[in-house]
């Protein structure tokens, strides 16, 4: 039954980083005419995926733990770090870079010089890369996991 919850666990937690990131995120962009309303859905659903995150990572934690307790010659520490890992990217992109960016969006509304409104373009072009490289890192760190649990 542990076994069980756990692969049925990595696997929710790697399938909705991959739908959300590759699928929905994408899609709404491409489909709906008003931008703003893209990002403020898809930033809901990033929302919603780093809480999803946190929980399936102490789960796992919390099981592997438990795992290595009843099965002590396998020693989960590539597991457990792996985990770590796609969490820190968690905590990272949505809980450090995301803020910055949400901060940035709202200083363009209401803005009328064209300077300053690129300036704040390529800002927040910047923390989106770096928000984006993460999230791949993390959805590549998801291959690793869904291998590796047991």
């Amino acid at each position: 039954m542990l076994r069980a919850s756990r692969i049925l666990v990595a696997t929710l937690w790697v399938g909705a980083l991959w739908t959300i990131g590759f699928i929905v995120a994408p899609t709404l962009f491409s489909t709906l005419g008003d931008r703003e309303l893209a990002g403020s859905i898809a930033g809901n659903l990033f929302r919603v995926m780093a809480w999803l995150s946190i929980g399936c990572g102490v789960f796992l934690l919390l099981t592997q733990r438990l795992r290595t307790r009843t099965f002590a010659a396998d020693d989960g520490r590539p597991l457990h770090w792996l985990v770590i890992a796609m969490m820190a990217c968690t905590v990272l992109g949505y809980f450090c870079l995301q803020p910055f960016m949400a901060e940035l969006r709202e200083a363009l509304h209401g803005l009328q010089d064209p300077v300053q409104i690129a300036d704040l373009r390529r800002q927040f072009g910047l923390l989106h890369g770096a928000s984006t490289v993460v999230y791949v890192v993390q959805s590549l760190l998801g291959v690793a996991l869904i291998v590796k649990v047991r």
